[in-house]
């Protein structure tokens, strides 16, 4: 009997390591270093919710000196947490087989930030004297403002990501991300007013996720697993105990702290950047064509990419979402 148990228990030893063997290893790039507004990737990791999917994630923080975008085409990394749709454009503008899976974000954070009471609204700031705006910025929403909001060339000046010009200035405007710039300058004693883009026209999706074509046609259920327990992440990490995805953050950056990561989930509630639009009954991740095309044609009319440059039916597969995943998950935590 006792030889019968011993290799019962041998045996068991042996199916549970087989069992942890199996799970699939699934590296996931972001794109910068950790913070709030990678939370739900890191709550589903930290708190065991890609494991009960059967997959073993490591996260790879982008950073200064890290470009996780070229990681992706290369098979490096099997995910990536992207940025806003012209990237997407971009990539199958030059051929590259990349795909948009999800849309964590559905606004994109990028914003205007004026002081407080300055300017009646987004309408107003056309008429600011100043406008500080980064390089990238110049030749992406600065054509579409310039194009449909009103906005003047004569207004632009560089932005160094320094909040200098802005605090000594009482009617300085200057881009700044929803979640980030408006925290630092409240830190540094200015009260300030936030303009988010997404309120006003500039109707990307953002935090995108991106993976290979191949991976999609050669393993669609490792791609459906990772959304999943990436959006039970995100739900989780909002309404739930966020304690385990502050945990994995500040490890893996030790420069955030339980106060600045309230603060940046303060913000994404505030704003609505994830759980609102299409994702309030189609669940966090949600997508759609129309709204890709949409945001196309803009891009298109501000003159920020050509007609006819990218062919919309390889930007996005949205097969994964839309399905309310994740929405009995939000109910059971709020009651709503």
């Amino acid at each position: 009997m006792k030889k019968t148990l011993t290799a019962f228990g041998a045996a068991c030893a042996l199916l549970s390591a087989t069992a942890a063997w199996a799970n699939d290893k699934v590296v996931m790039g972001t794109n910068w270093l950790a913070q709030g507004g990678h939370g739900g990737f890191y709550q589903a990791l930290a708190d065991g919710t890609y494991e009960k999917y059967g997959l073993d994630v490591e996260i790879s923080p982008g950073g200064p000196q890290v470009n996780n975008r070229p990681m992706l085409s290369a098979g490096r990394l099997d995910f990536l947490m992207a940025g806003n749709l012209l990237l997407s454009f971009d990539n199958v503008r030059n051929g590259i087989p990349t795909t948009v899976v999800a849309a964590f974000y559905q606004k994109d954070p990028q914003a205007l930030m004026t002081h407080k009471g300055q300017y009646a609204d987004f309408a107003a700031l056309s008429d600011a004297p100043t406008v500080l705006v980064s390089k990238d910025g110049q030749f992406s929403f600065w054509e579409w403002m310039v194009q449909a909001q009103g906005f003047k060339n004569e207004q632009l000046r560089p932005y160094g990501y320094n909040l200098a010009q802005f605090l000594a200035d009482d009617k300085m405007v200057q881009q700044a991300y929803g979640t980030a710039e408006p925290i630092y300058a409240r830190a540094q004693g200015a009260d300030v007013d936030v303009f988010l883009l997404a309120d006003n026209g500039w109707n990307t999706y953002a935090a995108t996720l991106e993976t290979r074509q191949q991976l999609i046609d050669e393993n669609p259920e490792l791609v459906q697993r990772f959304v999943d327990a990436t959006i039970e992440g995100w739900v989780n990490f909002l309404y739930g105990d966020h304690t385990p995805a502050y945990d994995a953050i500040m490890a893996a950056n030790p420069e955030m702290t339980v106060e600045k990561l309230d603060k940046e989930v303060a913000q994404l509630k505030a704003l609505e950047i994830i759980d609102s639009g299409d994702a309030l009954e189609q669940g966090i991740g949600a997508m759609s064509q129309e709204r890709i095309k949409a945001f196309h044609d803009l891009a298109v009319s501000s003159g920020i990419i050509d007609e006819g440059a990218v062919d919309l039916s390889k930007v996005a597969a949205s097969q994964f979402v839309n399905k309310g995943h994740g929405l009995d998950i939000k109910t059971a935590l709020t009651g709503n």
